[in-house]
């Protein structure tokens, strides 16, 4: 019974037809992939197994209450869904959790470049202020306007081709980063650096075109929400069905099988433990899957695939303020600040205005510029980063209360924020990432087309849960 992509949505709504044969299920991780898988083998009437490493639900889904005050609280993973997402979302429904919007652009927020801030709203009316080398025929046009330009024969092919265009796409544009594509549309170097800047690309320029791509064409920053309250409810929501099914500082450590079956070893405080089933989801990042001991080694395809995957790094630094300043001082309400600062990008909140604080988003970066937070010690990301945001914001110093940050490409569950191909990956290697081992089957953000966002952990765990039930109706 394999599903089209459309039909998972339906399958959220009113779960797979009832098990004819039902298994148990050894699900390893309980990020989004994993907890959609169990879920949806739950409902059908199989007995699933979670093994989580950590003592929570939800993977890079993670939201920090600590050390905020006033019931405020900081993202430290996810923190926005798109509504074209419609996986994500009909899991928002399906439980009933209630959502605020999300703000991405906003006119009143900054631009800081070269030691001067422009109000995004005066840049856009006149990219020539911002200074940037372009040449004659790109002056007087923003970043935006030149990157939607660029795109739009590629735009049309899709209309024109619909999803077949895809594959030519594919063949076509896998072999280029988005240092090459702009390169090829004959782009100037400097309007390459106010694209890399403004659009928060210029860390990211040597990773695949189609990754950027995929997201513009899936208006993956249009219309966004957040769960009001904290992303982790989302994770959370699913406890009530699978509270029984999980088994929380389950950290595994090798993983076998047979004809006939799958055994994880784990391992906990309280000693090595061991849990068979008939089939298994691995729903771990590559990384972590990276220190997993295969008993019966993978093809070569999937080992090379785990080794060579591209997991990108990203840091995020809070601050929480005894005022919202931006707000009440500068009339910011939503929306980023960019910057060529190391902290890149400041993010102001939606929530927490009835207790008058906020804890503003003070940098988020990825890839070189967050190994850099990475390599300073805790205590010395919140004082760079507060020399930093003092200068776009002087009142910051005087408002501030508390402060934290995160690492994703420290953590040892993740070894990363998310997968991101390098140039020619997605040909290289995705058909490896997702093609089952045996009765060994793999989801996670980075098993879909859908990096770093719910969406594609969702995806790939319904996936995998729909293709063991039907060998179980075989």
């Amino acid at each position: 019974m394999a599903l089209l992509t459309p039909d998972y949505a339906r399958l959220i709504r009113d779960g797979l037809p009832p098990a004819q044969t039902p298994r148990r299920v050894l699900v390893l991780g309980a990020g989004l992939a994993g907890l959609a898988a169990a879920h949806a083998l739950v409902r059908a009437g199989h007995t699933p197994l979670v093994l989580e490493a950590q003592n929570r639900v939800g993977g890079r889904v993670c939201t920090l209450r600590e050390p905020f005050s006033d019931g405020l609280y900081a993202e430290a993973g996810a923190m926005r869904i798109p509504r074209a997402h419609t996986l994500t979302m009909a899991y928002v429904e399906h439980f009933r959790l209630p959502t605020l919007p999300f703000t991405m652009g906003n006119r009143q927020c900054y631009y800081y470049l070269h030691g001067r801030r422009y109000r995004i709203a005066e840049a856009t009316a006149n990219p020539d202020v911002l200074g940037f080398d372009c040449h004659p025929h790109e002056r007087g046009q923003t970043h935006d306007q030149l990157w939607q330009a660029a795109l739009a024969p590629l735009f049309e092919r899709l209309r024109v081709g619909g999803e077949a265009a895809w594959d030519e796409l594919l063949a076509e544009y896998d072999q280029y980063s988005t240092r090459e594509f702009l390169e090829k549309c004959g782009w100037s170097e400097g309007a390459i650096e106010m694209f890399g800047l403004l659009a928060d690309q210029e860390a990211l320029m040597n990773s695949s075109f189609l990754e950027l791509f995929r997201e513009e064409a899936g208006r993956n920053y249009v219309d966004l929400v957040q769960i009001e309250g904290g992303m982790d409810h989302l994770p959370r929501a699913f406890l009530p069905a699978l509270r029984q099914h999980i088994r929380f500082g389950a950290r595994v450590v090798a993983l076998e099988q047979t004809a006939t079956g799958v055994t994880a070893h784990y391992t906990t405080p309280a000693g090595r433990f061991r849990a068979t089933g008939d089939y298994a989801i691995v729903a771990l990042p590559f990384p972590a899957l990276r220190h997993v001991e295969i008993l019966q080694p993978f093809s070569r395809g999937k080992q090379r695939a785990i080794r060579q995957l591209h997991y990108d790094a990203s840091a995020k630094i809070w601050f929480q303020c005894r005022r919202r300043f931006w707000e009440e001082d500068e009339g910011i309400f939503g929306g980023g600040t960019t910057t060529d600062l190391p902290i890149r990008v400041v993010y102001y909140p939606d929530h927490g205005r009835e207790t008058g604080r906020g804890v503003i988003l003070a940098s988020y970066t990825w890839s070189e510029d967050a190994q850099r937070w990475g390599s300073l010690g805790p205590e010395a990301r919140l004082v760079e980063a507060l020399d930093d945001l003092t200068e776009i914001h002087p009142q910051v110093r005087a408002e501030f209360e508390c402060g934290a940050s995160k690492m994703w490409h420290d953590d040892e569950f993740a070894g990363g924020a998310f997968a991101l191909f390098d140039p020619g990956q997605q040909t290289l290697l995705y058909r490896d990432i997702i093609a089952p081992e045996g009765r060994i089957f793999f989801a996670g953000e980075h098993a879909s087309l859908h990096h770093a966002w719910i969406q594609g952990a969702i995806e790939s765990g319904l996936r995998e849960a729909a293709t063991i039930h039907a060998l179980s109706q075989a």
